[in-house]
């Protein structure tokens, strides 16, 4: 009969990260103060936190199609566009107490670009490779050109104005790990297990039985969701809309952060995002060399490291509290049999 454990080992990883994820928050509060003034940071360093927190949700989320679902779509920054105009739209036209106004923006943001993706995914998914990347920036532009040739609703090349600087650091940081926690689940379940079939082979997931079209446009809405969650972090940040930051470099800055940290690892494409977020800053005091730097480090990453940062590799609290508790038991293992040997001599 095999002995009780006093905690499951699910229970035990939800506790880990729950503690982790608590204490991140507290660092966070600890460096950028509870509105994101008076902590150890000045307020411009506070700042930096949301763009890097639109950046790790947009990277995570299009890293769920490019390097869990094997598809290369580039046009993750038209669902970020469809997310803010959508979100900001409902934020300037409603008269909900700001508490209720900005959640609900987010997710209609998220909703829209959702359907979106759901749209352009029906037939673009049919395509592979190459062709589905031209697919996927030709649709991306397409949305740009609609919002330029809307002003009236969404500001045309002017910009849409007026829209509440509502996203914090906290609220940020909020969405971030929600969105960790959601591709996290959906790729350790049994469905994330069919998306990486796919990727492995598509062929063979088909004769298995796996409805791959289906999972193939649920993961493209699922990813294209979250790019318009962040897609409204950034309109409540920023508070001007100009449809020229949605263009196609965008979608290639995106790429390129999941290419360099990794396809198929979520710790990858966080550190990446980070990283990309906060170089340029760092290097602003060379302002007419932090370019080349900046490319230069990019190209010897992917010279040297051509997987990316991680591979496929991602990191587990609860595996890596598992091999310190190990390391540590066979440590002392080994000290007691050094104390035997010498108390045997």
């Amino acid at each position: 009969m095999k002995p009780t454990r006093l905690i499951d080992k699910t229970w035990f990883r939800y506790i880990i990260n729950t503690i982790a994820v608590l204490l991140a928050f507290g660092l966070l509060v600890l460096l950028t103060g509870p509105t994101g003034e008076g902590g150890l940071l000045n307020k411009y360093m506070s700042q930096i936190f949301i763009p890097m927190g639109i950046n790790i949700i947009l990277a995570v989320s299009l890293n769920l199609t490019a390097g869990f679902l094997g598809q290369l779509p580039l046009g993750h920054a038209g669902f970020m566009s469809v997310g803010a105009y959508a979100a900001a739209l409902f934020s300037i036209h409603t008269d909900f107490p700001k508490a209720i106004s900005f959640p609900l923006s987010l997710i209609v943001g998220g909703i829209v670009a959702a359907i979106f993706g759901i749209l352009i995914g029906l037939p673009a998914l049919r395509l592979k490779g190459d062709y589905l990347a031209i697919i996927t920036l030709g649709f991306g532009e397409i949305i740009r050109v609609i919002i330029l040739n809307i002003p009236k609703i969404t500001g045309g090349a002017y910009g849409l104005k007026g829209i509440p600087k509502d996203t914090t650091v906290i609220s940020t940081f909020v969405c971030v790990v929600i969105t960790l926690f959601l591709i996290h689940a959906l790729i350790k379940s049994r469905h994330g297990r069919a998306i990486i079939s796919i990727r492995e082979d598509e062929i063979a997931s088909e004769a298995s039985g796996i409805p791959t079209t289906y999972y193939k446009v649920t993961t493209f809405s699922f990813s294209a969701f979250f790019a318009g969650i962040a897609g409204g972090l950034y309109a409540h940040f920023i508070g001007v809309l100009d449809p020229a930051e949605f263009g196609f470099m965008r979608s290639v800055e995106i790429l390129v952060m999941v290419v360099l940290g990794g396809m198929g690892s979520i710790i990858g494409s966080v550190v990446a995002a980070g990283a990309l977020t906060v170089l340029p800053e760092v290097l602003r005091g060379f302002s007419e060399y932090r370019m080349v730097v900046y490319s230069l480090l990019l190209i010897v990453v992917m010279v040297f490291k051509p997987s990316g940062l991680f591979g496929r590799y991602d990191f587990s609290l609860c595996g890596a509290a598992s091999d310190i508790a190990k390391a540590i038991k066979k440590l002392t293992h080994r000290n007691k049999l050094g104390i035997h040997e010498e108390a045997g001599k």
